[in-house]
C-alpha cells in the first residue's frame, strides 16, 4: 500500500542550504536571526540565492522564514509592524524569484522552522524544549497566521514544517496546519538515528500518526547526515502511503555552543539519489552545507530518471 501511491511519479528538486550560500556570498550571520537578518539589511542576497538554485534546477524554493518570527525580530529591535513585513517578504521575495524564473513547475515552501530554531540554542537537533505545549502553540500560531495570509496573497504553494524534532510538535504543527485549512503541507524530521526522531519518537509511529492528518501530503527528513536516509525512508515508507522527502545536510556535525560545521564532508547526494528515490522519496535535495553545485547534480540525475518531466534547467 505505501509504494502504490509513490509508484510512477517523477522526483523534484528542492533548493540547498540558503545560508550556506550566503556565507559563501560574505555574509556573517553569526547572529539569533540567522538567514533572516538580511530580510532588513540586505533582501536583494536572499533573492539572489533563490535565484541561484533555480538556475542549478531546482523545482521547489523554501522561503527564508525559517528563523524568522514575531518575537525573534521583536527581539532583535524591531517594532511589530517592522517585524510582521519582514516575516512577510521571505514569501514575497520566493515568490517574485519563482513568478520571473521564466519555466513551468516552479513552486514556492513556505518554510516553518520549529521552536527551537527560535531560540537558536541548537535544540531543533535535540527537541528538549521543556517549555509548556501551550507556549510552542502560541508561538507556531502567531507566525503562521501571517505566513499563511501572505502565502494566500502571493499564490505560494506549499507549507514545509522542517527540522522538526518530535513527534509532539509535529503533530501540533498538523493539527494547527488543518485548522487554518491548508491544502499542501509536507513535515520533514530531524533524527537521533534512523529509526527514531532527534528526541526519540519512534519514526514509524509519528509516520503513520502524521499520515491520517488531512493537510500532511509528504513525510520525510532534513538537516540530518545523508548516512541516516535510507533506513528513515524505509522506515517511514513502511508506516505511511505518502510520498517521501529526503534533503540532508552534508554530514558534517554542528555545535550550537561554538556556532560552527565540525566532521567530514559526505554529501554527494546526487551519487545517493537513487536509493533514495527507490525507498520512496519524491522530493530530494539539501540541507545545510550543500549548494547549487549539489542541486545541479541531482537535477543531472532527475533528468536521468524522469527525462521527459518539464522542471530543470537546461543543460
Amino acid at each position: 500500500m505505501a509504494r502504490a501511491e509513490r509508484d510512477g511519479e517523477a522526483p523534484l528538486i528542492l533548493d540547498g542550504g540558503l545560508a550556506t550560500e550566503l556565507e559563501r556570498l560574505g555574509y556573517d550571520l553569526a547572529h539569533p536571526l540567522w538567514s533572516a537578518r538580511l530580510l532588513a539589511e540586505d533582501p536583494d542576497a536572499i533573492a539572489k540565492v533563490h535565484r541561484m538554485y533555480l538556475a542549478a534546477g531546482a523545482d521547489v524554493i523554501t522561503t527564508a522564514s525559517y528563523q524568522a518570527s514575531m518575537p525573534g525580530f521583536r527581539a532583535a529591535g524591531f517594532r511589530e509592524a517592522e517585524a510582521e513585513r519582514l516575516l512577510r517578504d521571505t514569501v514575497r521575495i520566493a515568490c517574485r524569484e519563482r513568478d520571473a524564473a521564466g519555466r513551468e513547475g516552479v513552486r514556492v515552501a513556505v518554510s516553518i522552522g520549529p521552536f527551537g530554531a527560535y531560540r537558536a540554542d541548537g535544540s531543533e537537533y535535540r527537541g528538549d524544549y521543556r517549555v509548556a505545549l501551550a507556549e510552542i502553540e502560541r508561538f507556531h500560531r502567531a507566525r503562521l497566521e501571517v505566513l499563511l495570509d501572505e502565502m494566500r496573497e502571493q499564490g505560494a504553494d506549499i507549507v514545509l514544517c522542517e527540522t522538526i524534532p518530535s513527534a509532539e510538535e509535529a503533530l501540533l504543527l498538523a493539527r494547527l496546519l488543518g485548522e487554518f485549512g491548508v491544502r499542501d503541507a509536507w513535515v520533514s524530521l530531524s533524527l537521533r538515528d534512523g529509526t527514531h526522531t532527534a528526541e526519540g519518537n519512534p519514526l514509524a509511529v509519528l509516520a503513520s500518526e502524521l499520515q491520517s492528518q488531512a493537510p500532511v501530503g509528504r513525510i520525510g527528513v532534513n538537516c540530518v547526515s545523508p548516512t541516516l536516509v535510507s533506513e528513515a525512508l524505509a522506515t517511514i515508507g513502511e508506516a505511511a502511503a505518502l510520498p517521501l522527502i529526503a534533503y540532508p545536510n552534508a554530514g558534517e556535525s554542528f555545535d550550537p555552543a561554538a556556532k560552527r560545521w565540525t566532521g567530514d564532508r559526505q554529501s554527494d547526494l546526487a551519487g545517493r539519489a537513487q536509493r533514495w528515490y527507490e525507498r520512496g522519496a519524491r522530493v530530494i535535495g539539501g540541507c545545510c552545507r550543500t549548494g547549487p553545485r549539489d542541486i545541479q547534480a541531482l537535477d543531472r540525475w532527475r533528468r536521468r530518471v524522469s527525462p521527459m518531466e518539464p522542471g530543470g534547467a537546461g543543460d
